[in-house]
């Protein structure tokens, strides 16, 4: 497989929708929010990017951050969230929301946001730092540390304060464990691991080349596979087992450890919104 087909289909994960576009209510903006959106609508707002999902631990909503600002989802039914910002990173830590991309219309953020903050569930934001200067396609956090890469790979304890580093590949999504701090890399290259803050790196031997991976716990890691099939590691990457068959392209992926104590895993496969628990042999349509 030549490099320019590896990096096509690793940065699957930043591609449209295209015709299978989801559809959301939008709720009245409120007027005393310092960013409100100004492009709500009663005919829904029409999601074209996924760029990623996740579960909020704290309230156990599944959130969506698209190219047309944040989504919940609940009871098979999505609702906006907040101002429309383009949320091309997206990361949760304890209960706080960090994001970065590019603000919409009427939305008073920077271009690009840098690093953005909401601690009241992505109704407001606040810009942490590298406003107008970072848009952090891959970014991640744990409860000491925020690592981010807008074309060069970027280290912050307090999510203000910024160390660059060096990354043998640069990545196309990035995942830190919230323990131990082991932070995951997808690359063209294959997947990298770092256990010293992004400081070196060694590459995972793994079935083939991922373009998206989660932690769910300290332990366990799901990963997309460019030929669609769901992977998973219950030894931090020592080991791999990948779903006999593909789900689809898998373009946004969130891991988590549900209340039963299986690996849940969210997905955006081919315009469907996915859950599986046993690790892509069968899944579950959530819209």
């Amino acid at each position: 497989m030549n490099s320019l087909t590896r990096r096509s289909l690793l940065l699957g994960g930043f591609s449209l929708l295209g015709s299978g576009a989801l559809v959301a209510c939008s709720p009245q903006a409120n007027p005393t929010a310092p960013t409100a959106s100004s492009s709500t609508n009663s005919a829904g707002t029409a999601i074209t990017h996924v760029h990623a999902i996740t579960r909020d631990a704290a309230t156990g909503v599944i959130l969506l951050a698209t190219h047309e600002g944040l989504f919940r989802l609940e009871s098979r039914q999505l609702t906006q969230v907040g101002p429309v910002v383009d949320l091309m990173g997206f990361t949760l830590t304890e209960g706080r929301y960090l994001a970065s991309g590019h603000p919409g219309m009427g939305t008073d953020l920077p271009e690009p946001v840098g690093l953005i903050e909401s601690t009241d569930g992505g109704e407001t934001w606040e810009v942490l730092s590298r406003g107008g200067e970072s848009d952090f396609h891959a970014l991640t956090a744990s409860p000491n540390a925020v690592i981010g890469f807008d074309g060069q790979l970027r280290a912050s304890t307090d999510g203000r304060t910024w160390d660059t580093l060096e990354i043998p590949s640069a990545p196309a999504s990035l995942a830190i464990a919230p323990g131990t701090g082991t932070v995951l890399a997808t690359t063209e290259n294959g997947v990298l691991r770092s256990s010293d803050d992004g400081t070196t790196w060694d590459t995972l031997d793994t079935p083939q080349l991922m373009s998206i991976v989660a932690w769910a716990d300290e332990k366990t890691i799901v990963g997309a596979g460019i030929d669609g099939r769901l992977l998973t590691s219950a030894d931090a990457g020592d080991t791999w087992d990948t779903s006999e068959k593909a789900i689809g392209e898998i373009t946004a992926l969130g891991a988590s450890i549900s209340e039963e104590g299986t690996v849940e895993a969210l997905l955006v496969a081919d315009s469907a919104v996915l859950r599986t628990t046993d690790g892509g042999k069968t899944t579950e349509a959530l819209l």
